[in-house]
């Protein structure tokens, strides 16, 4: 995952993965936002498929303990992660994924057809002096 946070609160994720990718950059950026203390959303156009996107056990438990760490931080700044998907199947589709982001990560996703309207999204739920 790569954060471009260059448009904060805007911040969009490209969520693809090289083979070698480092996570602890992952992690610093996403702590970096944190630390802002402004409410913020996560917006995304790159959906990986499940095989790109397995992570090893030990990837697992790390993203487990950064986020026991980061909960409450989480669950105050991060608005909503809002990923973009033409196809209506699919948004139909992540539905049912969005119920277990949310309680995975303690915000919820929510899904957008087009990028325009996921910042359309993000800017209603941003509070009115940071829109």
């Amino acid at each position: 995952m790569v954060m471009n946070s260059s448009d904060f609160p805007l911040v969009w994720m490209d969520l693809t993965q090289e083979p070698g990718h480092d996570h602890q950059k992952d992690f610093d950026e996403f702590e970096a936002n944190l630390r802002r203390g402004e409410p913020f959303v996560l917006l995304t156009d790159t959906v990986p498929t499940v095989e790109a996107h397995e992570h090893l056990p030990q990837e697992k438990k790390r993203t487990a303990l950064w986020m026991k760490k980061h909960k409450v931080e989480l669950r105050r700044l991060v608005l909503a992660m809002i990923m973009v998907e033409s196809n209506s199947a699919k948004r139909l589709g992540y539905k049912a994924f969005a119920a277990v982001f949310a309680k995975f990560w303690g915000y919820p996703l929510l899904l957008a057809e087009s990028r325009e309207q996921a910042v359309e999204m993000a800017r209603e739920l941003l509070p009115q002096e940071v829109r």
